[in-house]
């Protein structure tokens, strides 16, 4: 089997082929799609069997943290625990380059939280098409930034993931070349927020 390849306007992505990319999904397949700091493999929330191919082609542990991607914080008081400041704070720097590590609810399967912390991580991205998609399947994505084993930057570019993933993944989403940038990582810890990598989102309004 080989991916499909669907390609979306990184503005206005066009329904029909969202559509397209969601059924996949549902059916249990692996996605490639871009976000506004990488491109990411991705699948449904559910899905253990893809979680498992996705570990499988990152070559990463079972302890990696995987990232939920969210359409907005409407869903982020089911998958993490979270106070009124906290999220006044999120609200106010969200859509964005930023990594939310919480404290997670019993809705998170313990595969995709850190086993140690009980954490799991959150991203609202400023991208249309994971706007689209998310909105499609009426639930987060479960996500992972596509950073190959042996490679200092993720992937950007999808005809080079193309010819590189086809028959890895079930779907390849072309959202257009996508400059790489980490994401800032906030985690919030019982003293508050402690940045833990700066990347694209300014940490400033995180820092004590």
């Amino acid at each position: 089997m080989v991916a499909q390849y669907i390609t979306l306007h990184p503005d206005n992505p066009q329904q029909r082929n969202v559509a397209r990319i969601c059924d996949i999904l549902r059916k249990g397949g692996v996605g490639i799609i871009p976000t506004d700091s990488a491109y990411a493999l991705c699948c449904m929330l559910d899905n253990k069997n893809a979680m498992e191919r996705i570990a499988r082609i990152r070559q990463i542990s079972k302890t990696h943290n995987f990232t939920l991607l969210c359409r907005d914080l409407s869903e982020l008081s089911t998958y993490a625990r979270v106070d009124n400041s906290i999220f006044r704070l999120i609200k106010n720097n969200t859509p964005g380059q930023y990594t939310f590590i919480l404290p997670a609810t019993k809705e998170v399967p313990r595969r995709m939280m850190n086993e140690k912390r009980k954490t799991i991580g959150i991203r609202v991205p400023k991208n249309a098409i994971i706007d689209a998609l998310v909105n499609e399947l009426n639930e987060p994505l479960m996500s992972c930034t596509l950073l190959m084993p042996g490679e200092e930057m993720p992937e950007s570019d999808p005809v080079e993931i193309n010819q590189k993933l086809a028959k890895l993944v079930d779907v390849i989403v072309d959202g257009g070349i996508v400059t790489p940038e980490p994401t800032t990582v906030i985690r919030f810890e019982e003293e508050g927020p402690v940045v833990r990598r700066i990347g694209g989102g300014d940490p400033a309004p995180f820092e004590n």
